[in-house]
């Protein structure tokens, strides 16, 4: 019988302008699935709440401040990875002070919610598009 995997929690944020567009965040060289598109964010550190280590995540990855009344809980996904199993949840956000800047990924898109599917993800992030799109 085979170990069983470790679960993971990653916090994500579906960033939302004021033109209904989504933030996606290309995964650079040298990381794992790197190439791909995904939602910003991170894991989450022992100890630490999901919305705190979304801000503290969305302040390195993108020089941006979130206040946590901002951050509203959506839809999650979970999903059997390899080496791990990961659970993350998808807040929503309309609200952020600074200028949105890719300081750890590749390249940044602002999206509109239909053309999601355009862009390859990894398979966790895959399933949040459609309810982007139906909220949206």
């Amino acid at each position: 019988m085979s170990e069983p995997l470790k679960t993971v929690l990653v916090v994500a944020v579906a960033l939302i302008d004021t033109d209904g567009r989504v933030l996606i965040a290309q995964r650079p060289e040298g990381k794992q699935l790197a190439g791909l598109w995904e939602f910003p964010g991170g894991k989450v550190d022992p100890g630490e709440r999901p919305e705190q280590a979304l801000i503290r995540e969305l302040k390195e990855e993108l020089g941006i401040d979130v206040n946590e009344a901002c951050l509203a809980p959506f839809v999650f996904t979970s999903h059997a990875y390899e080496s791990f199993h990961l659970l993350m949840p998808l807040y929503l956000c309309r609200r952020w002070s600074g200028v949105v800047q890719a300081h750890e990924h590749s390249a940044l898109k602002w999206v509109r919610p239909n053309q999601l599917s355009d862009y390859p993800m990894p398979p966790a992030d895959e399933p949040l598009v459609a309810w982007l799109r139906d909220l949206l």
